[in-house]
């Protein structure tokens, strides 16, 4: 679950009062430079961009022959790279400080920029499609469209689905406002609400936020992690029908506009772009719950070693080695990345060292700095990175993950052209996992000591428990909350809070006692509202542990392969670049692979407790 962690404070600094932005240290601040130098520049660049957007509408009538659809193309492409300069500058300077009026302001702008720009684009893929079927077989063939010809073939993948030139337009006139659930949940998690402050087993007060949430979660403090979780949801539980309306509003968005395009469901509708089968999501949860019967032995293990009569929820985040919390500082963390890279190759390890030395990231928390951690960036600008580095063997890993994704994204944009240089999200989590299953290897190696190895391994494990089984967990609670929605059933704060316990009984096991709390958990998970997205963190990750083992096992060939598909960016489909390194979804081996691999590590565990 260290995907959802925004931990904001180094262990032992946690009462500290978080500084302003104004007030932090610029040598640890990203420098978007290569995107604008300052928001002046971001402004004036308004203008041109409105220029550009007005021009779009001269091409419709015109789409009919390789010659214009090439330069309606490129003019699109040069459109799209400075459109993704300006909202991509705008999104990273509202996270500096969600509090900043001037920072939203220019986010919102960006919004509105793009829709403009969706609206006036809506009326090219319908219009192409519309041509008759040899006069289209002979465009996407010709030498004109020669460079665009695999952004030609996901068009034609999409002809049964394509909408009218009116429809589309009316479609993304309404973008701004169909993004409303998402908006209004995240601003209410964000802005607007708050928990009371808790207090841990020696009377201390704690504050309690979204940011520090997980923080709490993982103290040895068992009365903290109790209050913190009760306090916790006990926000949540005030707002849930806010909650489940944003989040029927964002299913029935899902599930109308699949019915509009032709699609048989929602979930069809998302996994058709990057054109993966539905198989491939059922045969993820079908194999993971194959393997429940490890993850109930490590909901066991971990009640063993934490020497409880009763495991709660609150008691799944806290390392299972009392006294076994390291804290790092960033600059050893820093090193400790670059060890873990270096079996990449020199190349790889020196573009971390120019992340590092360019402020590619941001790397403390400040007061209104947007929770969590991401990697952004466009084609023009060099990546950036958006952490809240508390010390923590997690806020290592998390340098490593996000480090993934930038590298990644680095080598696309300087090996494949503009429009085929954004891979999917499919395969966007499988470098990222690399990076941390190299680097927790790495401290394995170079550690003896049973308690820092057993915590070591607990880091391992939780990997697995939070990216393949708990994202399978909430893969099964989109799956089915978006059928309740297409069978015509009600999305309600009580039929969400009822799927979802049921989801965490059967994925944790009798030895787990269900607190009431937990059912409104679901509410503070903000990637449903991205329909169908977390499934792509379990595959991911089992993508991962093939391939990371794969290179640490020095398998012939392993990271010429693994770098060729981090250079392949979107030129392929997702499943046929995976294949080109290596790993194949099109039997459930990748999935069973990972979790005889968790496996190992459980038995890892139990090998150590016995040196202690």
């Amino acid at each position: 679950d260290y995907i959802f962690v925004s931990a904001q404070r180094r262990r032992g600094e946690m009462e500290e009062t978080m500084k302003e932005r104004k007030d932090m240290d610029p040598q640890y601040m990203w420098d978007l430079s290569t995107l604008f130098k300052n928001d002046e520049e971001w402004n004036n660049a308004l203008p041109e961009l409105d220029e550009m957007i007005k021009k779009l509408p001269e091409y419709q009538g015109k789409l009919n022959n390789a010659k214009t659809i090439r330069e309606f193309f490129d003019f699109d492409t040069h459109l799209g790279r400075k459109l993704s300069d300006f909202y991509c500058y705008a999104s990273l300077r509202n996270c500096e400080d969600t509090r900043d009026s001037d920072a939203q302001a220019m986010e919102a702008k960006a919004y509105q920029v793009y829709t403009a720009y969706a609206t006036a684009i809506s009326f090219a893929e319908p219009e192409i499609l519309s041509l008759d079927e040899d006069v289209l077989e002979s465009i996407v063939h010709s030498e004109d469209l020669k460079p665009y010809a695999f952004n030609m073939q996901k068009l034609l993948d999409q002809k049964p689905h394509v909408l009218s030139a009116k429809e589309e337009a009316l479609l993304a006139a309404f973008t701004e406002t169909l993004g409303a659930p998402s908006k209004i949940s995240e601003s209410l998690q964000d802005a607007d609400m708050t928990f009371e402050s808790v207090t841990d087993s020696n009377g201390e007060v704690h504050e309690l936020n979204q940011s520090n949430y997980i923080l709490l979660q993982m103290s040895e403090d068992r009365t903290l992690r109790l209050n913190a979780f009760k306090s916790f949801y006990k926000g949540f539980k005030q707002h849930i029908n806010t909650f489940a309306a944003t989040y029927n509003g964002c299913i029935k968005e899902a599930v109308a506009e699949a019915q509009v395009r032709h699609y048989e469901s929602s979930r069809a509708m998302s996994m058709a772009y990057e054109h993966v089968p539905g198989v491939v999501y059922d045969s993820l949860v079908d194999t993971v719950r194959k393997f429940m019967p490890e993850m109930y032995r490590y909901v066991r293990l971990r009640k063993q070693m934490l020497g409880l009569d009763e495991l709660h929820y609150y008691d799944v985040y806290t390392p299972l080695i009392a006294g076994s919390s390291k804290s790092y500082t960033y600059e050893e963390a820093q090193q400790m990345v670059l060890d873990a890279v270096t079996p990449l190759g020199e190349d790889y390890v020196n573009r971390v060292k120019q992340a590092y030395k360019d402020r590619w990231i941001d790397v403390y928390p400040n007061n209104g700095k947007r929770g969590g951690a991401f990697s952004s960036g466009t084609y023009d600008s060099n990546p950036y990175i958006l952490t809240s580095f508390t010390g923590t063997l997690d806020s290592v890993s998390t340098i490593a993950h996000e480090m993934g994704h930038s590298q990644h994204t680095w080598l696309s944009n300087h090996t494949q052209t503009p429009q085929n240089a954004d891979y999917t999200l499919f395969v966007a989590e499988v470098a990222s996992t690399v990076n941390e299953n190299l680097l927790v290897e790495q401290l394995l190696q170079k550690t003896t000591e049973p308690k820092e190895r057993l915590a070591l391994l607990n880091h391992y494990l939780e990997g697995f428990k939070g990216t393949v089984y708990r994202q399978t967990m909430f893969a099964e609670f989109e799956r089915d909350a978006h059928a309740m929605a297409e069978r015509g059933e009600a999305i309600t704060a009580a039929s969400m809070n009822t799927l979802y316990k049921n989801l965490i009984k059967d994925y944790f096991g009798e030895d787990l006692v269900i607190d009431d709390e937990v059912q409104y958990e679901w509410a503070r998970i903000p990637h449903f509202y991205r329909p169908f997205y977390v499934y792509k963190y379990a595959t991911s990750y089992c993508a991962a542990v093939s391939l990371s083992e794969a290179i640490l096992n020095n398998e012939d060939g392993a990271v010429k392969k693994y770098l060729e598909f981090l250079s392949m960016g979107g030129s392929a489909y997702p499943l046929d670049e995976l294949k080109h390194a290596g790993v194949d979804f099109s039997t459930p081996e990748p999935v069973s692979r990972a979790l005889t691999k968790f496996s190992q590590i459980l038995d890892d565990v139990e090998e150590t407790l016995k040196k202690l």
